[in-house]
């Protein structure tokens, strides 16, 4: 049986000691800010979020919990960062924002509860840095009704990715803190998409991620060899 406790206690306390910086957008999480609205757009464009129910898996401090309940959908975020969850929440506060709320549960623990409850999931940029990725996406499989969309982001595990994310992001660009991601946790496609297959959902949308160093934009394209999103559905036949 997997444990309920699915998280690196070093990971955990490396975004922890962040925790007051996510929503300055000029600051370690300035990458997160510019790619969500493109990540917010694609995921509107499968899976309508207005009247929605959606779970945001390993949330942070809510970046983009909170554009999805201005979308208009009702958001739950969990993580196990007590910090990253005090900073969402004020945030909510701050920002007025409707229709969201915040729990410090695992998503393991949360599908034992309320499985087939949300209309869809989503769960980015998180699964690098958990020890066991492949049972979080069985939680996020079980915590979606049939008929509902579940979406990851990650990195690949490969040679451009290591140069670019971690050799450049973090050492040449200092877009990132160093040591933000380790090479060894990053996820192949091919890796996710056995997850996903192993737990029932079904792969129809892939899409990769651009980055020009020059004018800093980000754009999606069909390139996965370094940042990558999938959107998966669970079959409307599926179990419960």
């Amino acid at each position: 049986m997997t444990s309920i406790l699915n998280a690196d206690p070093a990971e955990l306390a490396k975004f922890s000691d962040l925790a007051h910086r996510w929503w300055d957008q000029e600051g370690e999480f300035r990458p997160l800010h510019q790619i969500n609205p493109l990540r917010l757009e694609w995921i509107n464009s499968l899976s309508p979020l207005k009247g929605q129910q959606v779970l945001d898996v390993g949330c942070g401090g809510g970046i983009l919990t909170d554009a999805m309940s201005h979308a208009g959908a009702q958001v739950l975020g969990i993580d196990l960062s007590a910090k990253a969850l005090k900073v969402a929440q004020l945030h909510a506060l701050e920002a007025q924002t409707p229709n969201v709320q915040y729990r410090e549960v695992s998503v393991e623990a949360l599908a034992e509860l309320q499985s087939a409850s949300f209309d869809a999931v989503t769960c980015m940029e998180m699964l690098e840095h958990v020890p066991d990725p492949a049972s979080v996406v069985r939680a996020c499989a079980k915590l979606v009704k049939p008929g509902g969309w579940v979406f990851f982001s990650t990195l690949n595990r490969s040679p451009k990715s290591f140069l670019l994310a971690v050799v450049g992001a973090e050492y040449i660009l200092n877009m990132l803190p160093r040591g933000t991601h380790e090479y060894a946790k990053m996820i192949r496609p091919s890796e996710l998409a056995s997850y996903c297959r192993t737990s029932g959902l079904n792969l129809l949308h892939t899409k990769g991620m651009g980055y020009n160093p020059i004018n800093q934009r980000y754009w999606l394209n069909s390139d996965t060899s370094v940042n990558y999103l999938f959107a998966t559905q669970k079959p409307m036949g599926a179990a419960l």
